[in-house]
């Protein structure tokens, strides 16, 4: 008898033991970008985030003939050639992509050592693309996590939670946000969590710049420079500064021997500053005015509160207070911006603490 009682109270504290170490499920917020993929977990209480290049290579062993897979910049470094990018379009678009952008995922997820019990919730662009939403949704419902739960919303809702505070405030407002994508130009306004009037331009976009960049690159060395357009947006991301562009040199190898140095002054910021002339037109002269059209009370309040930049452009120094001012002026009235800290990170933050919540 003494020992049953023993036996059960060694169970009891073994069942109590689990339940301490036990702490739920991981929460995971995830954004899978045209260019870049970041992912956002929080384990054993400390922050983990994996921003990674949207990419995948794959080559055999040469010992074993197995196949081998590489991501990120990795990938991008040692298989130039051959490294696929499935999402340039922002979405798997066929099976094919879909295919290769689960086997990218998991490959990210793996690197991570995710465990299944985990609640997943991921960031979708505003766009009018059934089958590659779809697609998307399969790559995250079949990959290795988020037996506990897979949920998805706007990726501009989840890049505007980091920029309101520290919880879900952003849920609780009125407001209006402009994701400045490599892909697209999408601006939603939301009540409450409600997405109102979304608005997706594909005139306006990150790719875009990269590709002007490139030609103004040619222009200003008077074609003696060509550059591709991986360099250019190299040239962007490490040198754009509306508040503070230092001109830079590079020097690339010339075909014949030998090397050209050259010096960069205008090539950057002049189709950046067109990029936000051209983001301001269609923000206030298509999004905002469908928007006052739709739903006009929402419309107002949303002016009267900040508006949230989000994605990879924002992440320009100065740009979010260029985008206010030429805003302002466009509109004839005072208009405020805010922007999280880090813009490219923020719709997976903001995802994993929806996860977190709905977890809870």
């Amino acid at each position: 008898m003494a020992d049953e009682e023993a036996d059960e109270t060694d169970e009891q504290a073994g069942d109590e033991a689990d339940e301490a170490v036990d702490s739920g499920p991981t929460p995971v917020g995830v954004k899978l970008g045209s260019t870049r993929t970041v992912l956002q977990y929080v384990r054993d209480g400390e922050l983990n985030t994996v921003r990674t290049l949207t990419c995948l290579a794959t080559f055999e062993d040469a010992l074993t003939g197995e196949e081998k897979v590489l991501f990120g910049e990795q990938a991008a470094r040692e298989y130039p050639d051959t490294v696929e990018y499935m999402l340039r379009s922002g979405l798997p678009e066929d099976d094919d992509s879909a295919t290769l952008a689960s086997k990218f995922f998991n490959e990210v997820v793996a690197s991570e050592h995710l465990d299944a019990n985990s609640a997943v919730v991921y960031a979708i662009p505003t766009i009018d693309n059934e089958p590659g939403l779809a697609n998307l949704n399969r790559v995250i419902e079949e990959s290795p996590v988020g037996n506990a739960l897979v949920r998805s919303f706007p990726e501009s809702l989840c890049g505007a939670i980091p920029a309101f505070g520290d919880d879900l405030e952003a849920i609780d407002e009125v407001f209006a946000a402009i994701n400045m994508g490599s892909t697209n130009l999408e601006a939603s306004a939301y009540r409450h969590g409600e997405q109102l009037s979304p608005f997706v331009s594909g005139a306006v976009t990150g790719n875009e710049v990269d590709r002007r960049i490139a030609n103004a690159v040619e222009e200003e060395t008077q074609g003696r420079v060509n550059v591709d357009l991986t360099t250019a947006r190299e040239y962007k991301e490490e040198h754009a500064d509306f508040d503070d562009f230092q001109p830079f040199t590079d020097v690339i190898q010339q075909p014949g021997g030998g090397a050209h140095e050259f010096t960069i002054e205008r090539s950057v910021m002049e189709p950046l500053s067109d990029y936000v002339d051209d983001a301001v037109d269609e923000v206030a002269n298509n999004f905002l005015a469908q928007l006052a059209n739709d739903h006009m009370k929402p419309y107002q309040l949303a002016l009267s509160k900040p508006i949230v930049p989000t994605g990879g452009m924002a992440c320009i120094p100065g740009i979010v207070d260029v985008f206010e001012d030429r805003l302002s002026d466009e509109l004839d009235r005072e208009i405020d911006c805010i922007a999280a800290e880090r813009p490219d990170l923020a719709p997976a933050e903001g995802a994993r603490r929806i996860a977190e919540r709905l977890t809870a």
